[in-house]
């Protein structure tokens, strides 16, 4: 099939397309949280490079987070109005799950801890096992919103064992990471989830008999409240 894989969980802007004769292209624009204005364009030209035109596509994929709100906004909306637009459905899968895939594909194994960075101080965090022989992972410690602290003492509780921390959370937190026995942390690399790799574990979810979602059933993952309706909250009556 055709497929658009659509990333905006963090500050990365990423697409990928595959076509069913097997050509793909990827994007990716680090450290400049232009989403909007990039995203659209991108999703042109990478169609045009493989000789497809948007009402080629035959299936979406979308990073639903959790991780930044306005590039989550920005994402979903995209592939929801895209696949409105053409009568076709949307895969959608998490942040946490396409960096931890993205590391097994690298060739990491063992304790893979995923970690976005949720601004505030805070990281959405999972940690998985890959096996070898095993073509899926195993949750450890499942997805959850941590303070970098709060998540090395998760860490600690595991034992020592090796755990390899991959993401842009892991990144900004790495010196309070690595203070737990056992973590090392990835700094020049995987710091965003792939857009490829998205699109790999779609095409492998399709494969596999799992059904897209109509367009109108995306929802992103947030995983806490909004930014605004936190600090509303915060405010005194009056």
């Amino acid at each position: 099939m055709n497929i658009v894989a659509i990333e905006t969980a963090t500050e990365t802007v990423g697409v990928a397309v595959r076509t069913e004769g097997g050509a793909e292209a990827a994007f990716t624009l680090s450290g400049r949280r232009r989403h909007v204005e990039t995203l659209a364009p991108a999703m042109e030209d990478l169609l045009a490079r493989v000789g497809l035109g948007t009402g080629d596509i035959h299936l979406v994929a979308v990073d639903l987070g959790p991780g930044l709100f306005t590039g989550l906004r920005v994402g979903v909306a995209a592939a929801k109005g895209l696949a409105q637009a053409l009568g076709i459905g949307v895969i959608g899968l998490s942040s946490l799950e396409i960096l931890t895939r993205a590391a097994v594909q690298l060739g990491h194994g063992g304790h893979l801890l995923a970690a976005v960075d949720a601004r505030r101080g805070e990281v959405f965090a999972s940690v998985c096992e890959s096996r070898p022989g095993q073509a899926r992972t195993e949750d450890v410690i499942g997805s959850g919103l941590f303070s970098p602290e709060g998540l090395a003492e998760a860490l600690a509780g595991l034992g020592g064992v090796p755990i390899m921390a991959i993401g842009d959370g892991a990144q900004r937190y790495a010196e309070v990471l690595r203070a737990v026995p056992g973590v090392a942390c990835v700094l020049d690399g995987l710091s965003s989830p792939p857009p490829l790799t998205l699109l790999d574990m779609a095409v492998d979810l399709y494969a596999a008999g799992v059904a897209p979602v109509a367009p109108e059933l995306v929802v992103p993952l947030y995983m806490r409240e909004a930014d605004a309706t936190s600090n509303f909250a915060q405010v005194p009556a009056r």
